[in-house]
């Protein structure tokens, strides 16, 4: 390929430096697969894939085909166009929030562009299998997804419009699905591999797809927006999911009695701690949220954050959020910064209470009296208050310990390009997938669900491999794998032979600009 007949349409072409240093993109991947003409930007968060560019999509597309097939997956195409009818049946559709691109046709008739497609793979696979002698198998598809990102931003890494690999497989039993699991987690493990990506395997959280079991596979880079726990004992996980161990506190001290303290016009944890010369360690922290429209306070220790996807989990909530100052004092009679559990269960208004595991090794501890400007000290539980259930609830930060070993956790920064998920029944119940097992008994079909986000895996392989020059593409990506430069192209014997290098590359079948 000529160099001037290949589209490579760089920076340096004046109408093209439109939009590629904009603040929001300010990210190497972006500016580097702008101003090499990999890609443009149509609007924010839609981008078109230049020549350049495909060639690398492509790559990774076609590497990621030949793991796939080796496991024995059949690809299809599913249509990018949803209706309604089948969101509402899994339930998601008054659930799956503003990031669903929702349209209506000439009829009036509802249907979304499509983020992901449990629903139209389920729906599918029920109309076609009758016997547990079709199952298992994986079906899976390169498609384009949509999602009305609030702020779409890093160029291709979390845009509007995305090239997704997503694979469905269809089992038995749990058992097979766990098999299944595994060739798919073996199968990602390969693909990364092959092209050219240091990556980490992290246990993660469901989010809005479901299931109960999932790994996310991390490119390691600085850049990366997930944060990533991990210990030198094999335990990793994204901080949205990692446990952490808080050490006891073993001191000596023995219990006070309770007093109410004044502490006028001081709310936040800083003032007060300030105010009584304590460390936020020895506060709890009371946080009131609605969760599905009830009341739940949340106790934390003062110096640690609530990690509200936890939060979610464990109360099996789909609709989660901090009460508002105004809902606090309408519904308790008390203002944000004065909460505290200490005679809750008298309070009119039957409240949840809900403690991280922390709370249970305070001792002489400082919370609020559930009046305005004033606190307790020297609270203890049992003895001042009761909780019925100690969850882990937290974000784990630096300093805190693994929970299977102990040994103190390390910190790093990834990218997500690829998340698998054992999903159990969640959609085959929902959407009617069905099979007759050898005794004639209907069973409900065991799913998982597999995706890689393609375009992203060609961003971060860029955040993983450059440097001043700009990106060094692992021999597996790279649009072409040589380069031939004729130094003259006015000597015409020069010419010829550097025509006849590039035809006899091209011959043994290398990719030569």
């Amino acid at each position: 390929m000529r160099y001037s007949k290949a589209f490579i349409q760089t920076k340096a072409s004046p109408k093209n430096v439109q939009d590629i240093d904009k603040k929001d993109d300010e990210i190497v991947s972006y500016q580097l697969m702008a101003r090499s003409g990999m890609i443009r930007k149509l609007a924010s968060g839609i981008y078109e894939w230049l020549p350049l560019g495909l060639k690398v999509l492509q790559k990774v597309e076609n590497i990621i085909r030949q793991e796939m097939n080796k496991k024995g997956c059949l690809e299809v195409l599913l249509p990018a166009l949803q209706p309604k009818e089948l969101w509402e049946k899994s339930g998601r559709w008054g659930i799956y929030g503003k990031e669903l691109v929702r349209l209506k046709d000439r009829n009036d008739r509802e249907f979304c562009l499509g983020p992901t497609h449990e629903e139209i793979v389920t729906n599918m696979v029920a109309n076609q299998i009758n016997s547990y002698r079709e199952l298992p198998f994986i079906l899976y598809q390169f498609q384009t997804k949509f999602r009305d990102e609030i702020r779409p931003r890093f160029g291709v890494m979390r845009s509007r419009e995305f090239l997704m690999k997503d694979a469905y497989s269809f089992d038995k039993t749990d058992k097979d699905a766990t098999k299944s699991y595994q060739d798919m987690y073996d199968a990602y493990s390969n693909i990364f591999k092959n092209c050219g990506l240091k990556f980490v395997i992290v246990e993660a959280d469901s989010g809005a797809i479901g299931g109960n079991f999932s790994h996310e596979f991390m490119v390691l880079a600085e850049t990366g927006e997930s944060s990533i726990a991990s210990c030198e004992c094999g335990y990793a996980a994204n901080t949205e999911k990692a446990l952490g161990y808080i050490s006891k506190n073993n001191n000596a001290e023995l219990e006070k009695i309770m007093e109410k303290v004044e502490t006028k016009n001081r709310k936040s944890i800083e003032d007060v701690s300030s105010f009584l010369s304590q460390n936020p360690e020895k506060f709890i922290k009371s946080l009131v949220y609605i969760c599905d429209g009830k009341l739940v306070m949340v106790l934390v220790r003062g110096d640690r954050e609530i990690n509200e996807i936890k939060l979610a989990n464990h109360l099996k909530s789909t609709d989660l959020r901090l009460a508002t100052n105004k809902e606090i004092l309408e519904k308790l009679g008390v203002e944000i910064g004065f909460l505290g559990p200490i005679g809750m269960d008298k309070n009119k208004i039957k409240i949840k209470i809900v403690a991280d595991e922390s709370i249970k090794y305070l001792k002489n501890a400082i919370t609020g009296a559930n009046k305005k400007d004033f606190h307790f000290v020297n609270v203890n539980l049992n003895r001042d208050f009761k909780i019925a259930e100690f969850v882990d609830l937290v974000l784990v930060k630096e300093g805190d310990n693994c929970k299977k070993c102990g040994k103190t956790l390390n910190f790093s920064r990834g990218i997500e390009v690829g998340h698998i998920f054992k999903l159990g029944t969640k959609y085959s119940k929902t959407m009617g997938a069905e099979y007759l097992d050898a005794d004639g008994q209907k069973k409900e079909i065991v799913m998982g669900c597999y995706g890689i986000g393609v375009s992203r895996v060609v961003a971060a392989t860029i955040e993983q491999n450059n440097d001043e020059k700009g990106i060094i593409w692992p021999f597996s990506l790279s649009p072409y794998q040589i380069g031939v430069i004729c130094l003259d192209i006015k000597n015409e014997e020069l010419f010829k032979i550097a025509q006849n290098i590039h035809d006899k590359l091209e011959k043994a079948g290398y990719e030569v600009l």
